[in-house]
């Protein structure tokens, strides 16, 4: 006769349960609590930077605006350039976590961090060019060089979320299946991440949608935070403990 049984699945790593309960529940805390908090803060630091260029090379004369408040648009570049630091912090605070469940998940998000921020430096450095340029406003074709610079920071931005979303998508897999964080939250970013991968392809393709596409992953992104830092990771999964259904 069949019966099932629910056994823990084995890692390869040491596992943080081999800690007394007292240093496991500050460890799951502190590690959930550091993930949650540098999720807000690249919310903050690139957001914050990116509104900055934004009011600032949003007008036709935007060179002119840009010599008189130079240092203005170097904050906000640098804001953009700290989001770098901020994301590989948060890829490597995750991985361990991730590794216990799936090597393969854990190599995968933390590649698409790289990626990404390697395009989003790359776009803040052409807005950083634009300093220079706004020197030379007057000048024949400066506006459409700096016109350049700024399609090319947008451009990186697409594409690197683009590869964010993809690399979060296998996260959220991960997420729903161990069950680190509530499945309702992980769903919502099974939904979120690939319509916001589409809404970079549109924005790629000229059709101006992906703001819109970009709301169910921004929940996530809020929420995901949120609870890690109220909550923590779900304990059996943070110790790599996935419920698994055998049968004898």
């Amino acid at each position: 006769m069949n019966t099932a049984t629910i056994t823990p699945s084995s890692s390869r790593e040491s596992r943080p349960a081999s800690l007394p309960p007292s240093s496991l529940q500050s460890s799951r805390m502190r590690q959930s609590r550091i993930i949650g908090a540098l999720f807000l803060a690249g919310f903050l630091v690139y957001g914050s930077g990116s509104a900055l260029v934004a009011s600032l090379v949003g007008g036709t004369d935007f060179l002119s605006t840009i010599a008189s408040l130079p240092t203005l648009l170097a904050l906000g570049a640098f804001l953009m350039l700290l989001n770098t630091a901020v994301d590989i912090a948060k890829a490597v605070f995750f991985f361990p976590i991730l590794e216990r469940h799936s090597q393969r998940t854990a190599l995968t998000y933390f590649a698409a961090i790289i990626v990404q921020v390697v395009f989003l430096s790359i776009g803040a450095l052409a807005v950083l060019m634009l300093v220079p340029l706004s020197q030379h406003a007057g000048e024949a074709g400066a506006t459409t060089l700096g016109t350049t610079f700024v399609e090319l920071n947008q451009m990186a931005y697409e594409v690197g979320q683009m590869t964010l979303g993809v690399g979060a998508t296998v996260l959220v897999v991960l997420l729903y299946r161990t069950r680190l964080v509530p499945r309702w939250l992980a769903v919502s970013g099974l939904i979120g991440y690939p319509l916001h991968v589409a809404g970079t392809i549109f924005e790629l393709f000229g059709v101006e949608i992906g703001l819109y596409l970009t709301i169910p992953g921004f929940f996530f992104e809020l929420a995901l935070p949120l609870w890690l830092l109220i909550k923590g990771f779900q304990r059996d999964a943070y110790e790599g403990r996935v419920p698994t259904v055998a049968t004898s």
